[in-house]
């Protein structure tokens, strides 16, 4: 089995893997095989249910239905909303009013940062002992890596905030990356609201427990043949 020290030189580090499209740009003959998987080693989520590639439909709450619903209507929603969270966990969340033009914006933002020179870069590389920065944490030698490029921090509690990292991201999307996060806040206490009378909990008592807890961002831009793709 192939180990990382496999990769070109000068693209790999004590604890992290930097860069999947620096490594791209060289003239491989072949993909390094710490990023190959058979199919025996693909993600349990591509084999859900034994048929490779085909999932369940996720529900999808709408939360425009939530905000207007009549009086009427609105233990209805409330219902699915609390079944979904009780017997799924998780939910796809539609007309949730986070704005359209924000989030292309960081998009282009984020697909920016990861086109930036190795050495700038370098500034976020995930240091020795620590999970956040630039690049993939390697466990093992033999650990199948993602074919792509990833940058993993903490963002609140904000005296939680590696130095290095968020406040020396390149302003522009610095701040886009501060709005987008001020409007998920407030969209996530918002929908936990909601939680909290299907639950019959005060709103009160929700944002005390989730008042300035810990949250954090992964920015992955992901590599394929035909293109490139950020989120």
């Amino acid at each position: 089995m192939a180990s990382i020290s496999q990769l070109p030189a000068g693209f790999e580090s004590s604890n992290s893997l930097l860069s999947v499209l620096e490594i791209t740009k060289q003239p491989l003959t072949s993909v390094p095989e710490c990023y190959v998987r058979t199919v025996e080693q693909e993600p349990a989520s591509s084999l859900f249910d034994g048929h490779k590639g085909t999932f369940p439909s996720i529900p999808s709450i709408d939360m425009t239905k939530l905000v207007e619903a009549e009086a009427s209507d609105f233990a209805d929603q409330l219902e699915k909303l609390h079944s979904t969270c009780k017997d799924w966990g998780i939910f796809e969340l539609v007309n949730h009013g986070v704005s359209p033009t924000l989030l292309e914006k960081l998009k282009q933002e984020i697909e920016e940062f990861f086109k930036l020179p190795l050495e700038e870069k370098m500034k976020y590389k995930i240091r020795p002992g620590e999970v956040e920065g630039y690049g993939s944490v390697v466990n093992t030698k033999d650990q199948k890596l993602d074919w792509g490029d990833r940058v993993y921090m903490i963002t609140n509690p904000i005296h939680r905030r590696k130095p290095y990292l968020f406040p020396e991201l390149p302003s522009s999307l610095r701040n886009t990356l501060d709005s987008y996060l001020l409007e998920v806040d407030q969209l996530a206490m918002r929908l936990l609201g909601f939680m909290g009378k299907a639950l019959k909990i005060e709103m009160r008592e929700i944002e005390e427990m989730f008042d300035d807890g810990m949250r954090s961002v992964r920015m992955t831009y992901y590599l394929s043949n035909a293109h490139n793709q950020s989120r």
